[in-house]
């Protein structure tokens, strides 16, 4: 896989379109605490699918584009709630196994909801194709991914201001990546065993 291409990507659609960036950011963040996260999943679909539009077709996110998936609200909490009720109890016995669950989540999980908004997949279809993509060799590939998402989302939380930067980055990131892997699953391709294909250019 092609690091250095997804981060130039990534970087150039995030100064491309900075402040839309911005503005849609702090409504998914500020939006997210005042429901007290009920509509953070849907939100987070909407947002992912206009930053993926912003990547394949150079389309400028908008405001609105946060509101544009909720009909997968349902859904989407019902999975959030069962997460969050692992979560709890994994972190309430012995901490460990509530890291786990966490980790297991942003490992699996990674690609869902760009498959629930950009293939129309149904929740538990998006899961089982997300782990089938996170489960493709070299597996270190997508640990990298990962671990690369978890850094900057934690460097943002950890700088509090910070996060309105690094959320639409790692973001775009992992879109980036989602992109070249569905480009080369796609019937015909001709690069089916490499990692990356390139995206068009905003």
């Amino acid at each position: 896989m092609d690091f250095k291409q997804h981060f130039e990507k990534s970087w150039q659609v995030f100064t491309a379109f900075l402040p839309s960036l911005l503005i849609s950011t702090v409504i998914l963040l500020g939006a997210s605490m005042l429901t007290l996260g009920i509509l953070a999943p849907v939100l987070t679909a909407g947002y992912m699918q206009s930053l993926l539009l912003a990547i394949r077709e150079g389309r400028k996110p908008e405001i609105r584009d946060l509101f544009a998936e909720m009909h997968l609200f349902l859904p989407l909490i019902g999975f959030g709630i069962l997460i969050g009720i692992a979560v709890f109890f994994g972190l309430a016995m012995l901490v460990l196994p509530g890291l786990v669950v966490i980790l297991a989540v942003a490992f699996f999980c990674i690609y869902m909801l760009p498959l629930m908004t950009d293939q129309q997949y149904r929740l538990f279809d998006a899961l089982q194709e997300s782990s089938r993509m996170a489960m493709q060799q070299p597996i270190t590939e997508h640990i990298a991914v990962v671990a690369v998402y978890l850094v900057l989302t934690s460097l943002g939380s950890s700088t509090g201001l910070g996060t309105l930067f690094t959320t639409p980055m790692a973001t775009l990131f992992v879109l980036s990546v989602y992109e070249a892997k569905r480009i080369r699953l796609l019937p015909g391709s001709t690069d089916r065993g490499s990692a990356d294909a390139s995206p068009e250019k905003p």
